[in-house]
């Protein structure tokens, strides 16, 4: 009898809804001034076949994103439009940037961002991910594509490498002017944060875990500053695992360190993960009706994050990818790796 009064109720809430006159909240479209560097300062070699300039746009939270603007050199007419963003960790400078450039010579015009609270991005405290923030972040990058006169508003795709392949995912289940998706060698954070690698913690390491990550806010708190947990170390031992070495060759040596880069240098603040434990993304990644590429590496240690998003997904315009050979960090970077072709040709199939 509860239920059926509170149903009644809300249907009533609702039908009132609809006879009120729409009201509206006008946004407040001043950006935070970035501090913007100007020289190319990126991890890779600058293409002659692209225009490249910086941009800022604001996300529904207020904060102020920095994106490098990729336009194909020859471009005309409306053009397909692709926002990427990753890896966990990284900055637009590395390999979003890389990816972005590609796809721009292939005739895309893109944007590679620096998610909230890192990079050239605005945003206080600094250091700091969340599962929402993060999320939103690609659909503000949609916005900022959906609004540019070249950009032909149908054909608007979002690609995410690593950690923010998961965000990527995540984006195309709420927004629906993303018609397509890529997420290459993509970590679902919420998974990883809760459970640890390959889903070796239990509830009692998670509580453990939680209880070290509140002592630290505390001490945070009253420190008046945010500690770190340190990015990739300076040293590994030589029986570190695979995975790790492959990290340390790509962030911390010249084929991809950068000094805004979190994993280069000193990391996320340690308190970072707490939101990730507790509110994991990817709930509705059934539900996506658009078309989604799932790319991973055939030795990557995370593979089974694709694997396992993949089996989640629905619908005959899904797909995934497994590269002969490849590791995690090989999709970072490496273009015998990176499959491209394959790439370029999903987004024109379902960008149309």
């Amino acid at each position: 009898m509860k239920h059926a009064a509170f149903a009644i109720f809300a249907a009533g809430l609702l039908a009132m809804s609809t006879m009120v006159p729409a009201q509206t909240y006008k946004i407040n479209n001043k950006m935070e001034k970035l501090d913007l560097t100007q020289e190319w300062d990126k991890t890779f070699p600058q293409s002659d076949k692209v225009n490249h300039r910086k941009v800022t746009f604001r996300n529904r939270y207020g904060i102020t994103l920095a994106a490098d603007l990729y336009v194909p050199k020859d471009a005309t007419g409306k053009l397909p439009a692709i926002a990427v963003c990753g890896p966990f960790g990284a900055v637009k400078e590395q390999a979003s940037g890389l990816y972005a450039q590609a796809l721009a010579e292939r005739g895309f015009l893109t944007i590679a961002f620096d998610p909230s609270f890192t990079g050239e991005s605005g945003g206080q405290p600094r250091y700091v991910a969340s599962p929402d923030i993060n999320t939103e972040d690609f659909c503000a990058a949609v916005d900022f594509l959906a609004t540019d006169e070249r950009v032909d508003t149908g054909r608007i795709g979002i690609l995410g490498i690593c950690g923010w392949g998961g965000m990527a995912v995540n984006a195309a289940a709420i927004d629906t002017r993303v018609k397509a998706t890529v997420a290459s060698t993509m970590y679902d954070m919420s998974r990883v944060n809760a459970n640890g690698y390959f889903d070796a913690m239990n509830a009692d390491g998670r509580y453990e875990l939680k209880q070290q990550l509140n002592a630290q806010r505390t001490e945070d708190y009253r420190n008046g500053s945010y500690a770190l947990a340190g990015g990739v170390s300076d040293s590994i031992p030589a029986d570190a695992p695979q995975f790790v070495k492959d990290y340390y060759a790509y962030y911390k040596t010249q084929r991809g360190y950068h000094k805004r880069s979190l994993n280069s240098n000193g990391g996320w603040n340690k308190t970072s993960s707490l939101s990730f434990i507790n509110m994991p993304i990817l709930s509705y990644a059934g539900e996506i009706r658009s078309a989604v590429l799932l790319v991973h590496g055939e030795k990557a240690h995370s593979r089974y994050f694709s694997e396992d998003t993949y089996k989640k997904l629905t619908g005959d315009n899904k797909e995934l990818l497994i590269i002969p050979g490849a590791n995690h960090t090989d999709l970072y970077d490496n273009f015998d790796k990176i499959p491209f072709d394959k790439i370029e040709t999903f987004f024109r199939s379902h960008l149309k």
